[in-house]
């Protein structure tokens, strides 16, 4: 059986960078070659596997067990963050780790004083970057937790089990792994999405998300002549950024408190764009921020005249707890199946979202699970293999628990 270090490391080495200003579906071609190489791995292991011309990767595995089992999913991306390159990743392995600070080159180093959590994980191997591109454990690591536990499954048939589906999604990361996601072509009653941070959490919420894009049209004049005419578009998006509340950042944020964040800036004087996205779990609130950010575009052209600021809001995802609590018996199960591991599991809320907020939407309960990973879209993400094995190790657990019932 290979080991699932060989396999993520396999995984993590093809470039799966989603393309946020692409239309097409997937929206980058190289997620394509990942894709392809799951469905053909899954095929090897003698597992019925379809890729479709979206980019999803659908793959079934009989029921063995006999009776009438809830036929349950598990879901993982494979792209990429475009926060970093994904590009040319050269992971570092540390075995036996020390506990002591990771330097990962000249100038970066994954430091015990600010990333404390690490210390949990003395003893253990830590997989790292090299500090240039992202790692790719978001969500590769859940990849390869699903493609282990199949493996496991065809390897020893005595494991009972019901009909289980996977499924491997292009995009996630911009928002879009399930525009085209056929739920009902799926089969699956519910779902599991192997998408969560360090080991043992477990999330049933995440936030409502939308994404804004804010545009100002300034006034370009010769700096030499512009005493009253020049309109800066720079300096008047800087204007409508700064009334926006510094509290609501996300760097100030936690828990269920939500933010407005600055991701994007690009402009001229003559005109700019400001990029943003909004976030909060009560949906009260999650309008409250959108409808601030439209206040201060009026209050930015009752300033410097109508049309100089537009903004456009294009709603993402909704929190799936109302979708996924009435079904709680999908949480007690993965609860217990990483107790049977020895965790101690995390519910918490998702800072983020996954697939799963959507498919739950769609008619698909679909929580989410610890796929191991640290630190996400940037140069400092790294995973434990431990947490790794736990996860797939937890995946088979669940599969085991819906066969008993």
């Amino acid at each position: 059986m290979e080991k699932i270090l060989d396999r993520f490391l396999r995984y993590v080495a093809v470039d799966t960078q989603s393309d946020p200003d692409s239309e097409s579906q997937p929206s980058s071609s190289r997620q394509l070659d990942l894709l392809k190489m799951l469905r053909d791995e899954l095929a090897a292991m003698g597992i019925q596997a379809e890729l479709d011309e979206y980019g999803y990767v659908m793959a079934v595995i009989p029921s063995n067990c006999g009776k009438d089992v809830p036929v349950v999913g598990f879901i993982a991306h494979v792209d990429t963050s475009p926060d970093a390159s994904g590009k040319d990743i050269r992971p570092q392995i540390i075995t036996d780790y020390d506990g002591k600070d990771i330097r990962l080159n000249e100038r970066l180093s994954l430091k015990v004083d600010e990333f404390p959590e690490l210390l949990q994980y003395k003893g253990q191997t830590i997989i790292t970057t090299d500090g240039t591109t992202l790692l790719g454990a978001d969500d590769k690591a859940g990849v390869a937790e699903i493609m282990d536990a199949a493996l496991y499954m065809t390897e020893h048939p005595e494991f009972r089990h019901g009909e289980i589906r996977i499924a491997f999604t292009p995009d996630e990361e911009i928002g879009r792994g399930t525009v085209k996601f056929d739920v009902k072509r799926f089969g699956a009653e519910y779902g599991y999405t192997m998408d969560g941070g360090a080991i043992g959490e477990l999330e049933y919420e995440n936030f409502n998300a939308a994404a804004a894009e804010v545009h100002i049209q300034g006034r370009n004049i010769h700096p030499g002549y512009a005493k009253g005419k020049m309109l800066n578009s720079i300096l008047i998006g800087m204007e409508l950024n700064a009334m926006l509340p510094i509290e609501q950042r996300p760097e100030y944020t936690e828990g269920y408190e939500g933010f407005l964040h600055i991701t994007g800036f690009n402009g001229t004087v003559e005109e700019s764009t400001f990029s943003y996205i909004i976030r909060d779990h009560d949906m009260e609130l999650f309008r409250q921020k959108q409808d601030m950010l439209r206040r201060c575009v009026e209050f930015i052209n009752a300033k410097y005249g109508e049309g100089t600021a537009t903004v456009e809001i294009r709603q993402q995802y909704y929190n799936m707890r109302k979708e996924v609590e009435p079904h709680y018996h999908i949480i007690e199960k993965a609860v217990k199946a990483m107790e049977m591991e020895g965790i101690t599991p995390h519910i918490q809320p998702i800072r983020g979202g996954t697939d799963g907020a959507n498919l739950s939407f769609m008619g698909m309960p679909c929580p989410n699970i610890f796929a191991g990973g640290h630190n996400f879209h940037g140069k400092l993400e790294f995973v434990p293999l431990e947490s790794m094995e736990k996860a797939s190790k937890v995946i088979l657990n669940i599969i085991s628990l819906f066969a008993q019932d």
